[in-house]
């Protein structure tokens, strides 16, 4: 059975990772979350990156702000897929995290969705799994027409609001 990771720099990025996991939780893709910090337990990162992919693991997502090298970091030590999630921060409101976390060298590819764009990491996640399973792929497709008939839906009532 595929599972993600979900990494965060801190417990104050649980809010964003929670979009995450609510969405793989409706997908029903198995994940696992943990606290590791680029700077401040840089050799639990380190480990649990180089011990991913033979721990089950086949994407991984990690969520930081400010300087926000925890995707990097983790995507340094691991070929598997990382997305990386810019959280806002008190003093530039995410750009700080958007900027390091999108702004990756040649050889280390970080995915990088909005900032706090967790519900996003965690379908970007389920797409990259469906490439090679039928049945996800059809939930995803399912979510997509579910949105659609949504909006459909709020068009169709405009009317009747102005």
């Amino acid at each position: 059975m595929k599972k993600i990771g979900l990494i965060m720099g801190s417990d104050s990025d649980l809010p964003i990772m929670q979009k995450a996991a609510n969405v793989l939780k409706e997908l029903e893709i198995p994940w696992e979350a943990h606290v590791f910090s680029a700077h401040r337990t840089p050799e639990e990162a380190r480990a649990f990156a180089l011990s991913a992919r033979e721990n089950g693991f086949d994407v991984l997502i990690a969520a930081a702000g400010m300087a926000a090298h925890l995707a990097g970091a983790i995507a340094a030590n691991t070929t598997l897929p990382v997305i990386g999630i810019p959280c806002k921060s008190s003093a530039l409101d995410g750009l700080d995290a958007l900027l390091s976390t999108v702004q990756m060298p040649s050889g280390i590819p970080v995915a990088t969705v909005a900032i706090d764009g967790g519900a996003n990491a965690a379908l970007l996640a389920a797409q990259i799994l469906a490439v090679t399973d039928e049945e996800l792929a059809k939930k995803l497709e399912c979510r997509r027409l579910k949105a659609k008939q949504t909006v459909l839906d709020k068009d169709a009532a405009i009317g009747a609001r102005l």
